[in-house]
């Protein structure tokens, strides 16, 4: 993650700007005057939370994300707001030293030997006599394709204190390097052995899809312990990784959400089934790094733990870390069951699956892969769960435990944001234990509803079970360019294509012309480092000294170079000579441009019907506008028809041939 993706996964737009401007809510977005400009009489700023931007729709006509908006406010230049947004996130920030040089090219030489440790060991898996056993059980045992053995680089460690060793020093490579990898352990005396021995090997990548370490799993039922990781290297933090994350994240992206299951062969067998949006934390308990990087992709999360007693436990651990770490007020309080942390609201849609007795995810996509569907599609809200899981096998005739479920749940169900949903729960609990709920009112003070002197604001899509635009509640197949994707990930596709094919942006610009659209410009994207990096590519394609991207890259700051590193290295598996490259370009960029123009049509029609109240003359200078905005939004609905219409023609046209 680079600095400027930490400092924004930290930074809530709507506490930055209220911290100067007063902001109301205005339908899913947030409105008040503009600070840029002096007009006390119609509120034309707003703050679109979902999309972490703003926009003033009167005299100023400009908008960004939160580092623009420090820009405007303190008339500063990107680094200075950077710095002052970086403190405030408490992100450090420093040019890479020698010392961050050279690990950088430790981290790369660990990486190229774990690589070759996915060949060796993978090898010794399909082509030996002991790896025979091991593809017995992949295949046979736990239904795994061959093709699918491939695709995840499964191995087998063979039974022995020092092949690996004798492999890797034969190919030249030093003791210590294989020691820091993570491959061979040491004895008390001081000598080396293999770490791995008689096990199924499991390359665990990280995000960007390079090697980190190994998981590796026993064949032999008497061996300890049944599995065994990497140790803690370098490039190898079992709390910072998700396994399959690599594979998982273009899926959670459009799908917008994950769902975390407990075992790599979890993982491994429901993408084989078509479910490719799951990930595994490595174990029972999830850390706070590893929810902050799921967080990025979608708040939509749901738990798939084995449904045993440790499995329970870990569900309710893993609740508790997911609301230290989602949760953007954290105030101390004490609660006697030790179940909650925090008294916070909560800021993703948590939810918990109940797996069938004795099955875990693998079998039972195994042997039915709709009753998976039907089981995500079923998780329940993280209070729901908490109260059933408390109650499960518990003599609910009982005072005393009636009193000590409530204990637990009741601060829970005081962390949900909406009243409505927070006396569902309380019916719900008093339901289940047979009480009324004046009766848990009673007992319990702290839950009767008190007022807020300064309430604060809440994002509409940060609640659970509140869809984005364009998208349902109700789980279905998204199209190729959703509202389920965010406005940062479509900015960031569009600015790596562009980088990488500069010709590309006269094509785009004729085809807006034809569709009697502006042409491209830094406008049409929301975040101030897209924007920056937008404008200098309009200006390397104006000029002839160097090639576009070599101008871009020469005239970027060092935070701003290292995130068009990224978006070059997100597009380098795209083909130029395919029309989809073009096409898929052109929806996305129509898709951000009918969504801010979307923004921008229900600000104004929410500020019409409060002027409509007040008997506000302005409403008939905006009906004029609201006219304009519809027929804008039109052409773009038939320019996004076309480009769907070519698309097709394309794909017969491929077909036939």
């Amino acid at each position: 993650m680079t600095a400027i993706d930490e400092i924004k996964a930290r930074i809530d737009i709507i506490d930055l700007v209220s911290e100067s401007v007063q902001l109301r809510r205005s339908g899913k977005s947030y409105s008040g005057f503009c600070p840029f400009h002096e007009n006390k009489r119609t509120p034309a700023f707003a703050v679109f939370p979902e999309s972490g931007s703003w926009r003033c729709f009167g005299q100023c006509n400009e908008g960004g994300d939160i580092f623009k908006f420090v820009m405007k406010k303190e008339n500063c230049d990107f680094s200075e707001a950077l710095r002052i947004l970086a403190e405030r996130a408490g992100v450090q920030l420093k040019p890479p030293s020698a010392e961050d040089q050279a690990a950088a090219e430790e981290h790369d030489n660990l990486r190229a030997l774990l690589e070759e440790a996915v060949t060796f060991y993978h090898h010794q898996l399909m082509n030996t006599p002991p790896g025979a056993a091991a593809l017995e059980y992949l295949m046979t045992r736990r239904g795994l394709s061959q093709q699918t053995i491939e695709a995840f680089g499964l191995g087998y460690a063979p039974l022995s204190w020092d092949a690996t060793r004798n492999y890797f020093i034969s190919k030249g490579y030093h003791q210590d390097d294989i020691m820091a990898a993570g491959m061979l352990s040491q004895r008390e005396d001081g000598n080396p052995y293999d770490r791995f021995r008689h096990r199924v090997m499991f390359p665990i990548r990280d995000e960007r899809g390079r090697m980190a370490g190994f998981g590796a799993r026993i064949l032999n039922p008497d061996d300890i312990p049944k599995f065994l990781n990497s140790p803690q290297t370098p490039v190898f933090d079992k709390g910072g990784l998700l396994y399959g994350l690599d594979l998982a994240k273009k899926s959670i992206r459009s799908l917008d959400q994950v769902v975390i299951v407990e075992g790599y062969l979890d993982v491994i067998a429901l993408h084989q089934a078509g479910f490719t949006n799951v990930v595994s934390p490595m174990g029972t308990a999830l850390t706070e790094h590893q929810l902050r990087m799921l967080k990025r992709f979608s708040r939509r999360i749901v738990l798939a733990l084995d449904p045993d007693a440790a499995g329970d436990q870990a569900t309710l651990r893993g609740l508790q870390v997911a609301r230290q770490t989602l949760d953007r007020e954290q105030d101390p309080v004490f609660d006697a069951r030790g179940l909650l942390g925090y008294e916070a609201r909560l800021q993703a849609d948590i939810r918990v699956t109940t797996l069938p007795a004795g099955q875990d995810p693998d079998e039972i996509v195994q042997q039915d892969p709709q009753a998976w569907e039907r089981i995500i599609q079923e998780a329940r809200p993280i209070v729901m769960h908490v109260m059933e899981t408390l109650a499960a096998e518990k003599d609910l005739d009982d005072p005393k435990v009636k009193t000590e479920i409530a204990t637990q749940v009741l601060p829970l169900i005081e962390d949900v944001p909406s009243p409505v949903e927070r006396d569902t729960y309380r019916q719900r609990l008093a339901r289940l234990l047979r009480v009324s709920e004046q009766a848990l009112l009673g007992q319990f003070p702290s839950t009767r509803p008190r007022p807020r002197s300064r309430p604060r604001p809440r994002t509409e899509a940060s609640r659970p079970g509140v869809a984005f635009p364009g998208e349902s509640s109700e789980p279905s197949t998204p199209p190729l360019v959703t509202a389920a994707m965010s406005t940062y990930t479509q900015e960031a596709h569009c600015l790596g294509v562009l980088l990488r094919f500069p010709e590309l942006l006269y094509q785009v610009d004729r085809r807006m012309q034809q569709d009697e659209l502006p042409r491209l410009s830094p406008a049409d994207f929301q975040h101030v480092d897209h924007q920056t990096i937008m404008r200098l590519f309009i200006e390397s394609i104006d000029q002839d000294q160097a090639e576009p991207k070599n101008f871009v890259l020469n005239h970027l700051s060092l935070s701003l170079m290292e995130m068009a590193d990224g978006l070059l290295a997100r597009t380098q598996h795209l083909d130029p000579n395919q029309d989809r490259v073009l096409e898929d370009l052109m929806r996305i960029l129509l898709f951000l441009r009918r969504r801010m123009l979307d923004q921008e049509i229900e600000f104004r029609r929410f500020e019409m019907q409060v002027a409509h109240e007040q008997g506000d003359l302005i409403v008939t200078q905006d009906a004029q506008t609201m006219v304009k905005l519809s027929k804008l939004r039109k052409s773009i609905d038939r320019a996004i028809d076309r480009v769907s219409n070519r698309s097709l023609a394309a794909r017969d046209v491929g077909q036939k041939l």
